[in-house]
Parts: structure tokens; sequence; C-alpha cells
């Protein structure tokens, strides 16, 4: 029987979910391309843009442990509306700090730093709760093609977020760009509502909360898949991100402005979006797990060619492609999440996968910015791609139950 790749749309729980996901995406991506420009502007220092990470990612995996165990405690759709809700609010906290009154003076960027580290909160709590009840939406033989579809309606509107956030800004100021991300996550609000309740998982009789919150951590650490799934996209981005230090590369060596700056942020996410519409017709089944080193592995490489690159539409190219391999990535990452956890350990594990996105992506900027301040911009991102070649290296070699991992027929416990 044919295989119908447009069946998980079909569900409308899930098709409310990944309207919300997309819009409030958008403003958050509209968000990070406007914050990131006003930091760099007002300060000039590589620096600086590395903290706006930093004071994201604290508080972020500080809660994140809690946030699990709370998914799996209680109402996960309730979780995701405060979490929206906060994320809304400081939307409108930046806009007032942006408007005629408020309007900051220059190199005082520790209001703006103040709001991150609130919404840092926010999303420590909102991706244990959305990852595990996106899995109870759907069917179970449907994870491959929601997770494939997840990540189209992700990387789209990573696409759109900062082109439309650098040309706002561009055009019309930080004002309304920061207007339109609170209208966009407003809509999220909406949508995500519409979604029906789903019930609470069982929980263990006679669990302490302690061993609750680092139930995950054993978990994943027991499973050799799901260990070395994360590591590659702990370290690997920790290392080749070279996302916190665009504004650099746009204001410096590029010289094309916060319009370019937009651009160059909706490159990975152009590429990884097309990337994804292939996978949702035809997921990498067959040798999956050689297919995720080698994506990785390609990942790092483009980053160490657009370190190298001058040429606008060279580095955008290298983006995008950089891209197509992190959407192969993404997808099976996702599908290794939702097939190997119980029910009543998504929200604990998810916990632990946003503590090692987390520190990929958030750290990742304070460690980019960092090597930038001392190395400079170009050699920082040259050693980070190379430093994600090597982990790919060692994981392949540590890890022989992922390059023996299949999806194909239902064979996804190399373990049996």
């Amino acid at each position: 029987m044919k295989d119908d790749n447009y069946a998980v749309l079909r569900i409308l729980d899930f098709r409310n979910f990944v309207i919300a996901r997309f819009l409030a995406v958008v403003g958050i991506q509209i968000q990070a391309v406007v914050v990131g420009w006003q930091v760099f502007d007002k300060t000039g220092d590589p620096l600086a843009l590395g903290l706006v990470g930093l004071f994201e990612i604290i508080p972020s995996i500080s809660v994140a442990l809690f946030a699990g165990h709370l998914a799996d405690r209680k109402d996960r759709k309730k979780i995701v509306l405060i979490c929206y809700t906060v994320l809304f609010l400081c939307s409108i906290a930046l806009l007032f700090l942006s408007g005629s009154i408020l309007d900051l003076p220059n190199n005082d960027v520790y209001p703006i730093y103040g709001v991150i580290f609130i919404s840092g909160i926010a999303r420590g709590f909102l991706h244990p709760s959305l990852s595990a009840f996106m899995a109870q939406l759907v069917p179970k033989h449907l994870y491959p093609n929601s997770s494939a579809w997840n990540s189209i309606s992700w990387q789209v509107a990573a696409v759109c977020g900062p082109a439309l956030g650098g040309l706002l800004y561009g055009f019309e100021g930080a004002k309304l760009a920061y207007s339109v991300d609170a209208f966009l996550l407003l809509g999220a609000i909406l949508f995500y509502g519409r979604i029906l309740p789903k019930p609470i998982p069982e929980k263990k009789q006679g669990e302490s909360i302690f061993d609750s919150l680092f139930t995950g951590f054993k978990f994943v650490f027991s499973n050799q898949v799901m260990l070395a799934a994360m590591s590659l996209d702990m370290f690997a981005v920790l290392f080749g991100g070279a996302v916190a230090l665009l504004p650099v590369f746009a204001k410096e060596v590029l010289q094309v402005g916060p319009e370019g700056l937009g651009i160059l942020r909706a490159s990975p996410a152009f590429g990884a979006s097309l990337m994804a519409m292939l996978l949702a017709y035809k997921p990498p089944k067959e040798n999956s797990g050689i297919i995720l080193l080698v994506a990785v592995a390609g990942f790092g490489l483009c980053m160490i060619l657009f370190g190298l690159s001058s040429y606008f539409y060279l580095s955008i190219f290298l983006l995008a492609l950089s891209g197509v391999f992190d959407s192969v990535s993404v997808v099976l990452r996702s599908t290794i999440m939702q097939t190997f956890t119980p029910e009543n350990m998504r929200g604990r594990v998810a916990s632990v996968n946003s503590i090692f996105i987390g520190s990929s992506n958030e750290l990742g900027a304070f460690e980019s910015g960092l090597t930038a301040k001392f190395m400079g911009t170009i050699p920082s991102v040259l050693f980070g791609g190379t430093m994600t070649l090597l982990i790919v290296s060692f994981i392949a070699l540590k890890a022989p139950l992922l390059r023996k991992l299949n999806f194909k027929d239902g064979e996804h416990d190399p373990n049996k």
C-alpha cells in the first residue's frame, strides 16, 4: 500500500498545531533579527551578540528539567498557551523599549537582555510540552510524516521571519517590526487554543520529584542512538553555527545592511524548507544513521566555506545548503525522539533534548561571539566548522548503533 504523504494534514488538531507554530516561529525570527541588529548597532561588539544567546540559554536550561517533569504531570496544552502568552508580552516590552518615549540610549542594551532573559524562561518551559503534545496529536505510524511536515512549517517560517524582520526594520524601523512580531504571536495563541485537550499521561506511582526530574537523563544516556543523535546536534551546532555572527558579516564583511541580514538569516531556513518538503514525500528510512552523520558533516563543511566567502550571493547559497543538511538532521532526530520515547516520559526526554538544543544554539551564539572577539570573525567560523567535522568523526566511531539505524519497515531499534 502506497504511503499517504498528506495523511497527517487531515488531522484537524495537527493542522492547528502547525499553523500556530508557523505564526509563532515567524514572530520569534523577526524578533531575533531586530534584536541582533539593534544590539550590534548600539555596541559594535560581536561579544554583545553572544551575550544575547547567553541571556536566553541560562534561564532556559535552568528550568528545563522541571519543565519536562511538569509536561508529564500537567495539561500540556495549557503550559504551551501560558508560554506563548509570556512571549507575546515580551514582544510588547521590546516594542515599548523601541518607542519614542522609552528609546534606549546608545550602548544601553541591558533592558533588551532583561526581556530576552524572561523569554528564555518561557522557551525553557515551552519546548518539552510542545514536543510531547505533538506526539499526542497523531498516531504512531505517522511520526515520520508528522516530523517532516512540522519541520516544513518551522523552516518556511524561519525563511519568512528573518526576511520579513530585515525588511521591516530596514524600511520602517524596530517599532513596526516588533508590532508585527506581537501580532503573529497573538495569532499563534488563538490557533493553539482551538486544539482539543489531550489526556495527561499516567505517572509512575511512588516516584519522587527528584527521581522524576532526572528520569529523562537516565533514559537518554542508556540509549546509544538517542544520546549520539542529541550529541551531534549539541556539539556540531555549538561550534559550527555562524548565525549569531551574521550581523557582523552583513555590516562589515559583506556590507549589505539590515535588509541583507534578513536575507542571510532566512537562507538556511530556505534551503531547509525545500529539503523538508522532499523528506515529507520520501523520508530517509534506509541507512538513516549514516545519512544523519553525513548531513551533519555537510553542515560543518558549509560553515567553513561560508567563512571563506566574501561574495553575498555565494554566502546565501552556502547558508541555504547548510540548511539542506540541517533539515535532514532535524527530521531524523525528531523521528528518533518520537519513536524511542515512551508516552509517559515524552516531556522529560524532550526537556533533555531542549538542553542539548539550547546548548547548541544559544551557547553556540555565545561561543561564536567569544571566539570572534579574540580570534576574529572569519577565523572563528573556520574553527567552528572544523570542530564540527571532528565531532562527527568521533561520534561515528563511538556509536555503532547509530550507524546501523534504519526506519525501514519498522526496523527502528538496532538493539533488537
